[in-house]
């Protein structure tokens, strides 16, 4: 049986839709039509996860980051060794490490205690999600502090593509992936391939970081997290995620979704700004 976590998030929903025919089993907060059968749990309770694990699983290990998230995590892992499962894969994030800002410190404390549980692991190490392009445009503007760094932004599918396949086929060798899409653009040209696909004029603006911590923090965010986001934008912004693998192509047997594919796919959901 395959466990999914996290089924009710982008890469957890299409990671059950790719799923179908297999039997598969999604563990879920809150009741959820996903085409499978779910139980209830949550990573707060990990015993409630615990109990769905049997010898011979393969786990899909995924949620969205909280206080709660190493120690949970960590419990999880425990009680999959214990229950005896075959595999664990996890999405963490490029360059994750203890130490690091942002969601790679704490992914980090988990892919290292993963990688010395015992437990065959794969490890998914994506960049951005295009997904989250969809709320980052505002008034046809795209604000942020990356500078001239370039990344190489995936589609959530493709993440679930891989994690399909990984889970699907014989337990392989234990290792990382790195997760890319098929170019990494700089905002500047992002902007212009959003504006060629959209039909309208869509503008990258670089702050710098205080000024972009200012703007996160008019739309909602906590003023010590904005800082830390507008921190984390600069450092990408030195190259370090313009680098692109063959890691999708290599393991599914197709490239990833393009920029434009995944544009032309959601066209209709970006904002247009207030109407």
């Amino acid at each position: 049986m395959i466990v999914i976590t996290g089924a009710t998030g982008s890469i957890g929903r299409a990671l059950v839709r790719r799923l179908r025919g297999e039997e598969v089993t999604a563990v879920v907060r809150t009741p959820a039509d996903l085409g499978c059968r779910y139980v209830l749990g949550d990573f707060e309770r990990p015993e409630t996860i615990g109990k769905v694990l049997s010898p011979g699983d393969r786990l899909f290990l995924n949620s969205s980051l909280w206080p709660g998230f190493v120690t949970a995590h960590r419990a999880v892992i425990d009680l999959a060794r214990e229950a005896g499962v075959a595999q664990i894969v996890t999405v963490s994030v490029r360059d994750a490490a203890p130490g690091q800002p942002l969601g790679g410190g704490p992914h980090g404390e988990v892919d290292e205690y993963l990688r010395a549980s015992g437990i065959p692991w794969s490890i998914l190490q994506p960049v951005g999600f295009m997904q989250n392009l969809l709320g980052g445009i505002r008034d046809d503007l795209i604000h942020g502090s990356y500078g001239p760094g370039g990344v190489g932004y995936i589609d959530t599918r493709d993440i679930a593509d891989v994690a399909a396949a990984l889970l699907t086929r014989p337990v392989g060798e234990s290792r990382n992936h790195i997760l890319t899409g098929t170019a990494a653009p700089t905002h500047d040209e992002l902007a212009a391939e959003a504006s060629a696909a959209l039909g309208r004029t869509i503008r990258y603006v670089d702050l710098p970081i205080p000024e972009m911590a200012a703007h996160l923090e008019r739309h909602g965010m906590s003023a010590d997290f904005a800082g830390e986001l507008a921190r984390g934008m600069a450092r990408v912004g030195d190259g370090r995620w313009s680098s692109t693998t063959s890691e999708v192509q290599d393991i599914t047997g197709h490239p990833p979704r393009s920029l434009a594919d995944f544009l032309a796919d959601h066209a209709a959901e970006f904002e247009r700004g207030p109407k």
